[in-house]
C-alpha cells in the first residue's frame, strides 16, 4: 500500500488503512424490543381510540368556527360588576394560600416518615397514602367535601389541602432520598438519634428544595382554586360559571382577564423568588 509524504518530512498514516473501517469499531446499538413493542402498541392504541371515540374532524372544524364567533362577542369586556369579581378573586387567592400552607405543614412532617433512607418501615405506607390522595383530582375532592361540610370556601380549602399534601409528600420525600447516604451513615455511626439526623443532617440539605416545591405548589393551587367555584367551592370560578350560563360573554371575558392577571402576577413573583433562592443556595 502507498503512503503519503507530508511537508514536514514524516510518513503519513497509510491511506488504505484510513479508508477501511476498523473491524473492531463500535457496534450499532441494538434496539430494545420492549421499547419497540411499547411504541407500536402506543401507536395502535392511539388509532384505536380515535376510531372508538368517534373523533370527528368536521365537528372540530365547526366548533372552532363557533368559538371564533363567540370570541368576537367577548369584546369589549363588561366591567360593570367589577366589585364582586375582585372579591371573588381575593377569595380564590385566600383558598389557595390557606390550603397550600396547611398542605406544606402536613407534608413536611410526613415526608421524613415517607423517605426510605430515613424510615424504611413506614415509607411504603406513607407513600401509598400520598399516592391515593393525589390520584383523586382536586375537583372530585371538592365535590366530596361539599357533600360533607356544605358549600362555600371551606370545602375548597380542604380539597386543595388534601390533593397538595399527596403531591408534596412525594416530592419532599424524594428530595430527602437524594441526600448522600454517607451523611446519614456518618451521623448514625456517631450515635445520633433519628431526630438529630433529621434536624442536623437532613434539613440543611433539603430546606431550599422544600421551599422551591412549596412555591411551585402555590402556583398550581391558585390555578385549581379558580375552577373550584364552578362546583360551589368558593372563588372566582362561580362568577365565570354564572356568566357562561347566562351567555354573557363580555362579563365572562372580564372574569377571564382577572384570572389571567392574578395567575400571571403570582407566577412572576414566584419565579423571581425561586431565582433568588437558587442564587443563595
Amino acid at each position: 500500500m502507498s503512503a503519503k509524504w507530508n511537508p514536514a518530512g514524516e510518513h503519513a498514516v497509510d491511506v488504505g488503512l484510513m479508508r477501511r473501517p476498523s473491524s473492531g469499531g463500535l457496534e450499532k446499538p441494538r434496539k430494545d424490543p420492549v421499547l419497540v413493542a411499547a411504541l407500536i402498541f402506543g401507536i395502535c392504541f392511539f388509532v384505536f381510540c380515535l376510531i372508538q371515540l368517534n373523533f370527528n374532524y368536521m365537528v372540530l372544524f365547526q366548533g372552532t368556527w363557533k368559538f371564533i364567533q363567540s370570541f368576537a362577542l367577548m369584546f369589549p369586556p363588561n366591567v360593570a360588576e367589577w366589585k364582586p369579581v375582585l372579591f371573588a378573586a381575593l377569595e380564590t387567592l385566600q383558598i389557595a394560600f390557606v390550603g397550600t400552607v396547611l398542605a406544606v405543614c402536613i407534608a413536611f412532617l410526613l415526608s421524613f416518615l415517607a423517605a426510605a433512607n430515613l424510615s424504611p418501615r413506614t415509607a411504603p405506607v406513607i407513600k401509598g397514602i400520598a399516592s391515593f390522595l393525589r390520584a383523586i383530582p382536586t375537583l372530585v375532592w371538592a365535590l366530596i367535601f361539599i357533600v360533607a361540610v356544605g358549600m362555600g370556601p371551606f370545602p375548597g380549602i380542604l380539597a386543595i389541602c388534601v390533593h397538595a399534601t399527596g403531591m408534596l409528600i412525594k416530592v419532599f420525600s424524594q428530595s430527602i432520598e437524594e441526600i448522600d447516604d454517607g451523611v446519614i451513615e456518618a451521623m448514625r455511626a456517631t450515635g445520633a438519634g433519628w431526630l438529630q439526623i433529621v434536624c442536623q443532617g437532613v434539613l440543611p440539605n433539603v430546606a431550599t428544595s422544600f421551599l422551591a416545591w412549596s412555591v411551585f405548589r402555590l402556583e398550581v393551587d391558585i390555578g385549581e382554586s379558580s375552577i373550584l367555584g364552578v362546583v360551589g367551592a368558593g372563588g372566582i370560578g362561580f362568577e365565570i360559571a354564572n356568566a357562561m350560563r347566562a351567555y354573557e360573554f363580555d362579563s365572562a371575558c372580564f372574569v377571564a382577564l382577572v384570572i389571567f392577571a392574578m395567575v400571571f402576577t403570582v407566577e412572576l413573583c414566584s419565579n423571581r423568588f425561586k431565582s433568588s433562592i437558587r442564587r443563595r443556595s
